[in-house]
């Protein structure tokens, strides 16, 4: 399984990648395993305001719907539109192209609650 050491994780199975004040979200490997092929990801328009652990959008794979959380609080300054064409992408490189929001964070202490790679990786393993 696949856990890059420099993410941030959630116990819902999403990522984070922290760039300053931006934060670039995605699900994990293990989710897009769990979830089998994704057929279509909903993700919200730019500038829409999310709350930490609220929902931004949903993806669709064959198995299941579920709903899309985001770790941070703050503004969604970018979506990524490759996904819209090719929701696929979230299986093949759950890690790089297959990213699917960048929020501005509003409080970057909201980080303070995620999970280490190492947590992650006891989460998973429990």
């Amino acid at each position: 399984m696949n856990i890059p050491g420099d993410l941030l994780y959630t116990k819902e199975h999403e990522w984070v990648r922290v760039s300053g004040d931006v934060a670039e979200i995605g699900i994990t490997d293990y989710a897009q395993g769990e979830l089998g092929d994704v057929v279509f990801v909903e993700l919200p328009e730019t500038g829409k305001v999310v709350k930490p652990m609220g929902p931004f959008g949903t993806i669709e794979a064959v198995k299941a719907v579920s709903e899309l959380f985001s770790p941070v609080g703050g503004t969604v300054t970018a979506i990524n539109a490759l996904i819209e064409s090719d929701a696929g992408v979230v299986n093949r490189d759950p890690y790089g192209d297959g990213w699917m929001i960048k929020v501005k964070m509003s409080n970057p202490a909201d980080l303070n609650g995620l999970l280490k790679p190492d947590q992650y990786k006891q989460l998973l393993e429990g």
